[in-house]
């Protein structure tokens, strides 16, 4: 089948799947997704050492979380200021957060998002590696989602590998709406 420029480009396979086969296909993808995010990581990593990994990972980050940010408030249709309910809701459509377990809580004007569960350390771990060092990447990637949600959210870590101070999460993170 041959597509003229102006043909809607999408995969038709996925018209007859039924909605639970595209929730277990979107968790596949996701896991895909993170997969491949690890792999070209480890690549760095061995040939390079960790800190020029951690360099490539925090330009990926910077410039991948605002794509995904953008494309989840289109797809939610927020408004330009849609506060930290959102946020809150953005969160739960990033690619991992269906792969991941976490916890999201709203008071006053804070948001506390907390990733009880990540693939990525529990994957690292299985294999005997050293904990990712994600706290400088995380602050780039929540900080850069959050204010392409709404440019008034500001972030901070509260607990993040290597400075874990909540032993009841794997990270937790602090999103404060300044009016």
């Amino acid at each position: 089948m041959v597509l003229s420029p102006g043909d809607n480009m999408k995969n038709h396979a996925l018209e007859n799947l039924s909605k639970d086969q595209l929730i277990d296909l979107i968790e596949i993808y996701s896991k895909n997704w993170l997969a491949l995010d690890g792999v070209w990581f480890q690549s760095i990593e061995n040939k390079l050492g960790m800190d020029e990994a951690m360099y490539h990972d925090a330009e990926a980050w910077r410039r991948f979380t605002v794509i995904e940010a953008k494309r989840i408030k289109e797809f939610l249709k927020l408004p330009e200021h849609p506060g930290l309910e959102g946020l809150r809701d953005a969160l739960s459509f990033r690619f991992y957060a269906n792969i991941n377990v976490d916890d999201c809580k709203i008071d006053g004007n804070r948001l506390v998002y907390k990733n009880i569960d990540c693939r990525v350390q529990t994957a690292r771990m299985r294999k005997g590696m050293e904990f990712h060092p994600c706290k400088s990447v995380g602050i780039i990637e929540y900080s850069e989602f959050a204010k392409t949600i709404d440019d008034r959210i500001s972030c901070r870590c509260i607990s993040c590998y290597p400075d874990i101070t909540d032993k009841d999460c794997c990270c937790s993170w602090e999103f404060t709406l300044n009016e």
